[in-house]
């Protein structure tokens, strides 16, 4: 399946012959098992047309992975809050916290509006210290091992560490060939330690035709709410590696174990559905010669954006 078709193609095939399936956050989903979607970067840049993804969102998340951060309070600083829910749970649940009593439902009260109004002023009053106060953010905003520390330093049973991303670059640029182009995030020790066991799991590069191409393959994948930023990152991902390597882009070829629809996330799905797709947007890259480890956000800029309004739909947690 190619494209943003292809992306929706997934969509109705979950919904169609997708099996019902109990899971993790008591929310339900349809799912089914192993499917690919192939995308040309050439042809422009994968952020889906048919409902607005926020491009600044995944930039700066990619971004912290790259850094090998795995403390929110550098996304705080980019006002991106798509990781809270897992260092506020821990908070909550700390002998720390001395705040209204929210450990029957923690961050699932969400679903319970009579607790929505306390969960926003705490979750507020959480930010403000993961931002101020320094003690706090290294106790609290830290999610352990998680995909920065996984992709940057992987520890290994003689206590020394690899950083993957650095390496795979460095291959890269002198064996273009390999077959060993690979960076996990599924390092079975550290799954304990981690906020959030990683989704997208392992990726793999290859390089033909002076093009970088990119395949990732995600255990575990959110297709309404998830799966069009993790498009957009692996894209994003592969031009910054192929900028930084002096190559085009290729393909982004997305793999997927369980890919689900929540069941509360239905009728947004068939809305989406309904819609026409538009002309992709282009991806500007404006630092000749930055190294991928020192762009920030001010050095991308997405051109010809022009899509649907955003559909909301609530996390399952």
């Amino acid at each position: 399946m190619q494209g943003e078709q292809g992306y929706l193609d997934l969509c109705r095939k979950i919904l169609d012959v997708g099996q019902g399936r109990d899971d993790r956050t008591n929310t339900g989903t349809y799912s089914i098992f192993g499917y690919q979607i192939r995308f040309d970067l050439q042809k422009g840049f994968p952020l889906l047309t048919t409902k607005k993804v926020p491009f600044r969102l995944i930039a700066t998340e990619l971004l912290w992975f790259i850094k090998g951060d795995t403390n929110i309070r550098y996304l705080l600083e980019h006002n991106n809050n798509i990781w809270n829910e897992w260092a506020f749970e821990k908070w909550i649940k700390s002998p720390d916290y001395a705040g209204p009593d929210m450990t029957d439902f923690g961050i699932r009260s969400l679903r319970d509006t009579a607790f929505k109004e306390i969960y926003e002023q705490q979750l507020e009053l959480f930010k403000e210290k993961i931002l101020t106060d320094d003690a706090f953010a290294e106790k609290y905003g830290d999610l352990g091992s998680v995909y920065g520390k996984q992709w940057r330093k992987w520890e290994t049973s003689k206590g020394e560490s690899i950083d993957q991303l650095k390496e795979t670059i460095e291959a890269i640029k002198t064996n273009p060939n390999s077959r060993r182009h690979i960076v996990s995030a599924w390092n079975p020790e550290d799954i304990p330690t981690m906020a959030l066991p990683p989704c997208h799991t392992l990726f793999q590069f290859y390089v033909a035709d002076g093009k970088l191409s990119c395949q990732l393959y995600q255990r575990s994948a959110d297709v309404f709410i998830g799966v069009p930023f993790n498009i957009a990152s692996y894209a994003l991902l592969t031009h910054l590696i192929a900028h930084e390597c002096g190559l085009e882009v290729g393909e982004f070829v997305h793999t997927f174990g369980d890919a689900h629809i929540y069941s509360n996330h239905v009728e947004q799905v068939n809305q989406q559905l309904e819609r026409d797709i538009r002309e992709m947007p282009v991806l500007k890259i404006n630092t000749p010669g930055k190294s991928i480890f020192d762009i920030d956000l001010s050095d991308l800029k997405i051109e010809n954006y022009h899509p649907h309004p955003a559909i909301k739909a609530p996390i399952a947690v």
